[in-house]
C-alpha cells in the first residue's frame, strides 16, 4: 500500500472518531434525593455546583482528573491523574451567566448537536489554552464536554466541564494514564495490538485471536531524524520506509514473513498541526489491502498462521535467482528491429 494510499484509509478513521466524539457524556444518574437537587444563584460563582450532578462534579476544577464505570457515569469520581481514567478537565462553563431565555429558569434541556455547538464553541479554545496551543487535532485526545444530565438541567444546574478524552470509533471511551499536558499526544498504539474492523474499516483495539484489519508491529520516533521543523511526507516516508521494515523483519521474526503471508506495511505521516503540537510517533503495521479500498479481516497475529478472508494465505512464487526480465504488459506489441545499418560488413550465413 503506497503511503498516499494509507493515508486515505487512516482518514477515513479519523473521520470515524470525530463523528464518535460528537456524543457529549451525560450524567442521567446520580439525582435520585430531593435533597440532593439544590441549584446556586445564577452568576454566584462561590456557591457549590456539585449538589445535584454530585460533589466530583460539581468541585472538578482544571487539571482534575475524573473517571467511572456506569454506562450515564452516575459514579463519576475523582482519581489521581497517574491513575487510569476517562476525562481530564480543562475548564468550567457557567451558562446561567449568558443572557436569554435559552438556558434560563425552566428551559428546554439542549439536545446532542446544541451540545456539540457549546463544546465547540467553548471547549475547543478553552482545551487549547490549557494545553498552550499544543492540542494535537489528528492525535490520541478528543474535546469532551460532560453536562449535568436532564435530571441537573431541570433543577437548574447549568455548569458543564470541558476537557480531553480518548474516543474510539465506535464512541467508547478509553482509559488515559497521565496528564495530557505532559504527554505526546501521538496516535500510536504498542507493538502487538491489533486494530477491529467494521466493514473493512479499521475500529478499536481487539485480541489478535478476532477478526481486525492490522497489526502493530513497531513505533518509530521522528524526533531525533526530524530536530527542526515540520519535515516533507516525501522526507518522512524516505526515512520510514527503512525504519519499519527492520521493525516489520524483527517482528515477524524474518524478512520473507510479509511477503509468504501477502500481507503489506505501511504507517501514516504526521502533518504540520500535528508536528507543531509536538506529537513525534508514528506506528508500523501490517495488513491487507483490499481492490475495493480498506482491509480484509485478518484472524490471529502475524507473528504465528493467519486467516485472511477465513483462508490461511498462499504464498507467492518464489523470486528467481539473478535478473529477470519483466513480463510484458498485455497487448504491449513486440519492440520495433532496426533497419539494418548499409554501411555495415555483410555477414554470409553458414553453410548448410
Amino acid at each position: 500500500m503506497s503511503a498516499a494510499t494509507t493515508r486515505r484509509v487512516l482518514a477515513a478513521v479519523a473521520i470515524g472518531a470525530i463523528v464518535a466524539a460528537i456524543a457529549t457524556i451525560f450524567l442521567t444518574g446520580g439525582f435520585k434525593k430531593d435533597k440532593d437537587l439544590s441549584v446556586h444563584p445564577a452568576g454566584d460563582a462561590a456557591a457549590a455546583t456539585g449538589a445535584v450532578a454530585g460533589e466530583a462534579f460539581g468541585s472538578a476544577a482544571q487539571g482534575d482528573c475524573l473517571t467511572w464505570k456506569n454506562p450515564d457515569a452516575s459514579d463519576l469520581g475523582k482519581v489521581d491523574c497517574k491513575e487510569p481514567h476517562l476525562f481530564e478537565v480543562a475548564s468550567e462553563v457557567d451558562l446561567s451567566k449568558y443572557p436569554g431565555a435559552e438556558f434560563g429558569p425552566g428551559s428546554k434541556f439542549p439536545g446532542v448537536l446544541r451540545f456539540s455547538e457549546l463544546r465547540d464553541e467553548h471547549c475547543a479554545p478553552a482545551v487549547n489554552d490549557y494545553l498552550g496551543a499544543k492540542f494535537d487535532p489528528n492525535g490520541k485526545f478528543d474535546i469532551g464536554l460532560i453536562n449535568p444530565g436532564e435530571a441537573g438541567w431541570a433543577a437548574g444546574e447549568r455548569t458543564l466541564r470541558c476537557g480531553l478524552q480518548f474516543s474510539g470509533t465506535t464512541g467508547a471511551l478509553m482509559p488515559i494514564v497521565g496528564t495530557v499536558v505532559s504527554q505526546d499526544q501521538s496516535k500510536v498504539w504498542d507493538p502487538g495490538t491489533c486494530i477491529g474492523i467494521n466493514q473493512n474499516i479499521p475500529s478499536d483495539p481487539v485480541e489478535c485471536s478476532q477478526q481486525h484489519a492490522f497489526e502493530v508491529v513497531g513505533t518509530i520516533d521522528l524526533a531525533q531524524q526530524f530536530p527542526g521543523g515540520p519535515p516533507s511526507s516525501d522526507d518522512q516516508d524516505k526515512f520510514i520506509e527503512g525504519e519499519c521494515t527492520k521493525q516489520s523483519d524483527a517482528y515477524l521474526g524474518s524478512p520473507d514473513a510479509l511477503r509468504n503471508k501477502t500481507l503489506t506495511l505501511f504507517w501514516d505521516n504526521l502533518d504540520a498541526s500535528s508536528w507543531l503540537a509536538g506529537s513525534r510517533r508514528i506506528n508500523c503495521s501490517v495488513g491487507k489491502e483490499v481492490d475495493a479500498g480498506g482491509f480484509a479481516p485478518i484472524v490471529n497475529s502475524a507473528k504465528g498462521d493467519i486467516l485472511i478472508n477465513g483462508q490461511p494465505p498462499v504464498p507467492p512464487p518464489a523470486i528467481p535467482n539473478g535478473r529477470s526480465m519483466p513480463a510484458p504488459l498485455p497487448g504491449a506489441a513486440p519492440a520495433p528491429v532496426p533497419p539494418p545499418d548499409p554501411g555495415a560488413p555483410v555477414v554470409p550465413a553458414p553453410p548448410g
